[in-house]
């Protein structure tokens, strides 16, 4: 199945509320971008307010009214989750979906070499937060008629191998916690589902593989449509499943790629 960022229909989303977690990366915006072109109203959360704000202008000139909330998973709290639900609440008043696509990815290393702060900021950012932001706005969620969670993982035939260190098992840890969500949500509104995206053009990927050719792979926008339709309710059919949609020009010929370990990689939240 082909899905980009141009296939929605305009209304799958007419009247949500959805909250994209790391929107200002870049999977993260094209699917905000995406989410408004279907009809949603979108609060971005992320860290980086200049981009975040540059994004919504962007968003305001689509003719959309999306919110910013400003928070670094990194070190927000069981409260911090509280006070945001809230002020979604009040500023919105109500809340149809989540898409979890921020993620903590410090670079390529040997788990012989890795920081355990490291290890545990990529479990905390990348399991932990998404855990503590869903289970804060779940009221929310229960009360709309059908709404929608959206976990992002990676593929793990590559990222359960070698150097992927922290990042990796995090992976492994969020596919299990969306089973669990889904399969406690099963009678409730709330679907749970996850996006397994395949290689795409983001900065993650670019710190990953330092010499990989720019344009080898589709750029995010790509699977942002893909994202689209698991928040819709015709993304009934994927509840409680890891979703891989084909994305036409995602199989490029093939490209001897090396892999760089950094010798002092660089972090962040992308």
């Amino acid at each position: 199945m082909s899905m980009g960022a141009s296939t929605p229909e305009p209304a799958a989303l007419a009247g949500r509320v959805i909250l994209v977690a790391g929107a200002n990366g870049a999977l993260g915006e094209s699917v905000a971008r995406a989410c408004v072109s279907a009809g949603a109203n979108v609060v971005l959360l992320g860290r980086r307010v200049p981009r975040l704000q540059r994004l919504h202008d962007a968003l305001v000139a689509m003719g959309s009214q999306p919110a910013i909330y400003p928070l670094d998973l990194l070190g927000a709290s069981a409260a911090d989750y509280a006070q945001m639900a809230a002020r979604i609440g009040e500023a919105c008043g109500r809340l149809d979906g989540i898409v979890h696509a921020a993620a903590e990815f410090q670079g390529l290393t040997p788990l012989a070499n890795t920081e355990p702060v490291e290890f545990a900021q990529a479990l905390h950012v990348n399991v932990t937060a998404p855990f503590a932001l869903t289970q804060a706005c779940l009221p929310m969620l229960r009360r709309a008629a059908d709404s929608a969670v959206v976990f992002v993982l990676d593929d793990p035939a590559r990222v359960g191998r070698a150097y992927w260190g922290g990042y990796g098992v995090s992976k492994f840890a969020l596919r299990g916690m969306m089973q669990v969500w889904a399969d406690e949500l099963e009678n409730s509104p709330v679907r749970v589902s996850a996006l397994q995206p395949g290689p795409m053009q983001t900065g993650l990927r670019a710190k990953a593989f330092m010499t990989e050719p720019p344009g080898t792979w589709p750029p995010a926008d790509a699977y942002a449509g893909a994202c689209v339709h698991l928040l819709s309710p015709a993304g009934a059919a994927h509840r409680g499943q890891v979703w891989t949609p084909r994305i036409d020009g995602s199989q490029p010929p093939a490209v001897a790629v090396s892999i760089d370990l950094p010798m002092a990689p660089a972090g962040g939240v992308s």
